[in-house]
């Protein structure tokens, strides 16, 4: 057996060419394009990269972008009152915290100060609440926000299937678990502790993982016909590698995604659609003030 490739870039362009004739759409009406402003704290190589990757990104659809940095050594009450600034902003729409964070700074406290209603990254309290709850409106994670959407583009069935997620982090695992429960699957949550993990993994109809550990699940791992999602972006002296070692869950998997060119491409559109709606629900709000 040899899985079919769920192609993230051939969707991701397809998503974003009508999320750009959305915001053209939207800018038309308003007279004003939605804003997406991000808070960066310090001289991170990794953090001013994203910054500019966002920033390409946003451009790709017609949305602005916009960008807070402060020096490294700011305190945690001036990233505060930063991003208490964007909060306040009409004219901005989606705010992102974009990491890694100096040591002085907390994130949760700095994440508590975010506005719910321009949380495009889903990682408010409020925003997660909602999702556990099915409770709109609410922001789901781009990331499992793209595999998801690239399982139902590929015609996955969820209701009665069991889905395995390993990793449970709060912007990956634990949001794209919800999603596939929320869909009629019988979820298992798995993570480094799991007892016998390959005994688990090889349950799952759905498979998908997010542990940051490059090739970690072989082919030995995954069901025959089974669907697996790898959420990995591990950079390694060979290039860019998944959680997954590609070459042999290929042998054994029906359906999976890629790496690179599979749940990367689909972040991106998913965050660009999480922007329009926030300008959309912003919008909605002052029309009926």
């Amino acid at each position: 057996m040899t899985a079919k490739l769920m192609d993230g870039n051939a969707l991701s362009r397809a998503i974003k060419a009508q999320i750009k004739t959305d915001v053209a759409d939207f800018a038309g009406q308003r007279g004003y394009a939605p804003v997406l402003a991000a808070l960066r704290v310090g001289d991170d190589d990794a953090s001013a990269g994203y910054a500019r990757a966002i920033g390409k990104n946003c451009r790709s659809v017609g949305v602005e972008f916009r960008e807070t940095a402060l020096p490294d050594g700011a305190t945690q009450a001036e990233a505060e009152a930063a991003l208490r600034a964007l909060d306040a902003d009409t004219s901005v729409h989606g705010i992102m915290i974009l990491e890694p964070l100096p040591p002085q700074i907390d994130h949760d406290a700095l994440v508590l100060s975010l506005d719910p209603a321009k949380d495009v990254d889903g990682v408010h309290p409020l925003n997660a609440g909602r999702l556990q709850q099915q409770r709109p409106p609410f922001f789901v994670p781009a990331t499992p926000a793209g595999g998801i959407r690239l399982l139902e583009e590929a015609g996955v069935n969820f209701r009665g299937s069991h889905a395995v997620m390993v990793g449970r982090s709060d912007i990956v695992g634990k949001p794209m678990a919800l999603l596939m429960l929320h869909r009629h699957c019988t979820v298992t949550l798995a993570h480094s502790r799991t007892q016998d993990l390959p005994a688990v993994c090889r349950s799952a109809d759905i498979l998908c993982v997010a542990v940051g550990r490059a090739e970690m699940v072989k082919g030995d791992w995954v069901k025959p016909g089974a669907t697996v999602v790898d959420f990995g972006t591990n950079y390694t002296g060979d290039g860019l590698k998944g959680d997954c070692d590609q070459a042999s869950v290929a042998q054994v998997a029906a359906l999976l995604t890629p790496v690179p060119g599979g749940t990367g491409p689909m972040t991106n559109a998913m965050l660009m659609s999480n922007v329009l709606e926030a300008a959309k629900q912003a919008a909605i709000g002052q029309s009926r003030q």
